[in-house]
């Protein structure tokens, strides 16, 4: 299988490939659209902040590439995040893939932001969670989040339901990381990758 993982200096990039070491598979780490293209499946991973991360995309003409692929691909973290159309992070325009505006956690007693830890998933709704309960827990660490939608496949809450996963065609995402969440984690990669 050829798994490609979108490099644009997005971080969290190096656990991701461990994870997909212990399944007894490696990806290629490019920003190059022709192995972009060519592979099976695309991992779409990143940390950090989103009008950043948009300079990065844009100065490689992945703002272009992404949203015309037709392969499996998943988003995590910052990664589910850019597939919207707008974030309140520093006023950022997303990719569009997905009919969300990304917003900020509000300000909540007994809850602090970020939304950092271990949360239960809720509303699990696409055979990327095959296998998996409501009562299981990923890791969380994000300020931001979408809002729960038509484009939901997976919730979690905190303290209102937000958006855990979302789906769009052939485009998947989580906002958790998939890759720092135990056996739920690796589940999730492995039906991921049976898609």
């Amino acid at each position: 299988m050829n798994i490609a993982v979108i490099d644009y200096k997005g971080g969290n990039v190096q656990s991701v490939l461990f994870a997909l070491e212990r399944l007894g598979l490696q990806a290629t780490l490019t920003a190059d659209h022709n192995l972009i293209r060519g592979a099976d499946k695309i991992l779409f991973p990143g940390e950090g902040e989103a009008s950043s991360a948009m300079r990065e995309l844009r100065a490689q003409g992945l703002d272009q590439l992404l949203p015309t692929l037709t392969q499996p691909f998943l988003g995590i973290c910052l990664g589910m995040q850019l597939l919207g159309r707008h974030s309140q992070e520093n006023d950022a325009e997303l990719l569009g893939i997905l009919p969300f505006d990304v917003v900020r956690f509000p300000e909540a007693a007994g809850y602090k932001v970020p939304h950092m830890g271990w949360n239960n998933l809720q509303q699990l709704r696409s055979p990327l969670f095959a296998g998996l309960r409501e009562e299981d827990y990923v890791y969380f660490v994000h300020s931001y989040y979408a809002p729960v939608g038509d484009y939901t496949i997976a919730e979690a809450a905190y303290p209102a339901p937000f958006s855990a996963a979302v789906q769009h065609e052939n485009f998947y995402a989580v906002q958790f990381h998939t890759e720092k969440s135990g056996p739920v984690g690796t589940r999730i990669l492995e039906n991921f990758l049976k898609l």
